[in-house]
């Protein structure tokens, strides 16, 4: 897939993933933390956050495609390098959002099950886990959008509005 109704369909991706992984993010920190939010956020997230994973190189292939044809310039290659880390943001949202998830679902069991759901060292550390993860996702996340919209957008309007007459 290059183009979705002639657009690049990198320009289409992209808005899902700046979107879809700060909510992964977010979820994976209220499910680690809040119990109450664990039982009715921990499967949808896990869900997500696979979904993101899949998504990503998807969106960094069609980005790859797009590069080929732009002019090369230097907001260009750092956005496509910065582009590239964004896997290794998503797929620490999507182990921990599992974990939770796995966690949660073993609650209630008899007897001690994988990574003790009871345990409270665990649930701390899963935790502390998931918030490294969901801050460093969020941060990749913006500093690959910034980077996108630099090499975009710079130089490519004014600052005072247009003058009026036909638009073509």
């Amino acid at each position: 897939m290059t183009t979705v109704n002639g657009l690049p369909a990198h320009i289409l991706l992209v808005h899902a993933i700046v979107v879809l992984l700060p909510l992964s993010a977010l979820l994976l920190v209220l499910s680690a933390l809040w119990p109450a939010a664990r039982a009715k956020l921990a499967g949808p997230n896990a869900i997500l956050s696979v979904l993101v994973v899949v998504l990503v190189p998807i969106t960094t292939d069609a980005g790859e495609w797009l590069e080929r044809r732009v002019a090369r310039t230097p907001l260009v290659h750092t956005h496509t390098e910065l582009g590239d880390t964004a896997i290794w943001v998503a797929l620490p949202v999507a182990v921990l959002a599992l974990l939770v998830w796995w966690r949660r679902r073993e609650t209630g069991r008899p007897g001690r099950t994988f990574l003790a759901p009871a345990s409270t060292a665990v649930t701390v550390v899963v935790a502390v886990l998931s918030i490294a993860a969901a801050g460093a996702a969020v941060f990749d996340i913006y500093r690959i959008g910034d980077s996108g919209a630099q090499a975009t957008w710079q130089g490519q309007f004014s600052s005072a509005p247009a003058p009026e007459g036909p638009r073509g």
